[in-house]
């Protein structure tokens, strides 16, 4: 008799330990999904992988919103005007800027093209900037421009994984977003911590990958909203299903999945039975984040929204909702920027059609923020992978190459400088000569302002601590207020 009693207590004990002690298995292994951060994290840290905590120094910015333009805008139609390579239209670009290089498309000896676009300074800050962008001309001292931005990939899907994962050539390696949210969480307790909307006439190369969570826990990969009433397959209940039934359900499934996680400790489990709760609480709350009638006329008006169609300027207001909310990475897609001149995208109609989409909204977009307090907690990113060659090929056409030695890209709010310009390219735009920000440059720095260091918030993986800047990477500290 004594022998059982002493065996009942030790079960019980053993089921204290695994089950409700905060420091039992199961908790350490949750608490291990957020890297050393997240000691100070408490006890929600180990019970919602996505919980929020401090990261490595107080940050600027709590969210990033990132337009991506997928196929590389032209800088030198928007926003580096060059007079000498307007001068020197027709000729061929001297042997001394293309000796050992490599071009997607053209070849060593092809002609320079000057622009057809107009540009002008606005703003105090003298911002130069082509008529083709008229809605952000009245926000350019929110704007930090960087013109001397350079890539190491000049085809498309490298280049898209190199400034979103940090490398080129492996898939499989974290996204940005996914470094975000295993770095420091989110602060959205109904809907996931790294959100992608897409628009444009189909997907970026490179796909899933480019928000994908590498080696990091599932819990940190984007998810990928559609436009309508359920921008997530399958995420509503069967016919027939009650909320109870649901609820029920999940908490069946949860159980076993905890004592599995309890017995094996794999972190997997662990994001297993985050997706559940997360997914159960997305049924009410990802509905009613997609539903923009509740906007004011006049705000989807400034953005220019579409009703039920899908659209850039749907997805930046939603942008703007969803940080509202606290999701802390939010990824716009926008497609087709691909200008060459023998494909039917060349830098006319099609260029013009793009920047009308994409326009008005990221105008609107920096000035509801802005009015909305949200700005100076926001870190807004606008740009591509590569930007375009100053020689055109064929020039009949109009269009340009990819381009890797010096591109423009653009930021606000979340503790950077409006109102500047940095970074200069030469005569004819082909190489940066000042202030070159590399694309691990950019990548550190938009860490450095969520209060994160790229040199620290790294990952174990094969034997390796592999970090979002491999190798390189250095603050800029022109970019910062």
């Amino acid at each position: 008799m004594r022998r059982d009693v002493e065996l009942g207590l030790r079960e019980i004990t053993r089921r204290h330990f695994f089950q409700n002690c905060q420091v039992g298995l199961g908790a350490m292994a949750l608490a291990s999904l957020m890297g050393p951060q997240a000691a100070s994290a408490g006890a929600a840290t180990a019970t919602n992988p996505l919980a929020p905590h401090v990261g490595h120094f107080p940050a600027k910015a709590k969210n990033v919103i990132f337009m991506f333009m997928a196929g590389g805008p032209s800088q030198l139609e928007l926003f580096d005007f060059k007079p000498k390579l307007q001068e020197l239209d027709g000729q061929v670009i001297p042997a001394s800027y293309v000796e050992n290089k490599r071009f997607a498309f053209i070849k060593a000896d092809a002609k320079l093209l000057g622009t057809r676009r107009k540009f002008a300074q606005y703003g105090e800050s003298g911002a130069q900037l082509s008529e083709l962008l008229p809605h952000l001309q009245t926000v350019a001292d929110d704007l930090c421009i960087v013109r001397s931005m350079k890539t190491d990939v000049f085809n498309h899907g490298p280049a898209k994984l190199f400034l979103n994962t940090g490398s080129p050539q492996f898939m499989g390696r974290p996204s940005m977003g996914a470094w975000v949210t295993y770095g420091i969480g989110s602060e959205c307790y109904d809907l996931p911590g790294f959100v992608v909307l897409q628009s444009g006439p189909r997907g970026p190369r490179g796909g899933s990958p480019l928000w994908g969570s590498g080696f990091l826990p599932t819990t940190y990969q984007g998810v990928p909203f559609r436009s309508g009433a359920e921008p997530i397959l399958n995420l509503a209940s069967p016919k027939g299903i009650t909320d109870k039934g649901q609820r029920q359900f999940i908490d069946a499934v949860n159980d076993l999945n905890r004592d599995r996680l309890e017995a094996t400790g794999d972190a997997e489990i662990a994001t297993r039975i985050a997706a559940y709760e997360m997914a159960y609480r997305m049924q009410s709350s990802a509905p009613e984040l997609m539903e923009l009638s509740g906007e004011s006329k006049q705000t989807q008006e400034a953005y220019g929204t579409t009703g039920g169609k899908p659209s850039f300027a749907n997805n930046c207001l939603l942008a703007r909702r969803l940080v509202e909310k606290g999701v802390r990475f939010v990824q716009l897609y926008h497609t087709d920027w691909d200008h060459h001149g023998n494909t039917g995208t060349e830098l006319g109609k099609s260029l013009d059609d793009r920047c009308k989409e994409v326009d008005q909204p990221c105008a609107a977009l920096i000035r509801d923020l802005k009015e909305r307090g949200l700005l100076e907690d926001t870190l807004v990113i606008w740009g591509g992978e590569f930007g375009r060659t100053p020689q055109g090929e064929p020039r009949d056409l109009m269009g340009r190459d990819h381009h890797i030695e010096a591109y423009t890209m653009w930021l606000a709010g979340g503790g950077i400088k409006g109102g500047q310009t940095i970074g200069k390219t030469d005569d004819i735009g082909y190489n940066s000569v000042e202030d070159t920000v590399h694309v691990h440059d950019l990548q550190a720095t938009a860490l450095h302002l969520l209060g994160l260091d790229h040199l620290k918030l790294t990952h174990r993986f094969q034997g390796r601590d592999f970090r979002l800047t491999d190798v390189g990477g250095n603050v800029v500290q022109k970019l910062l207020a």
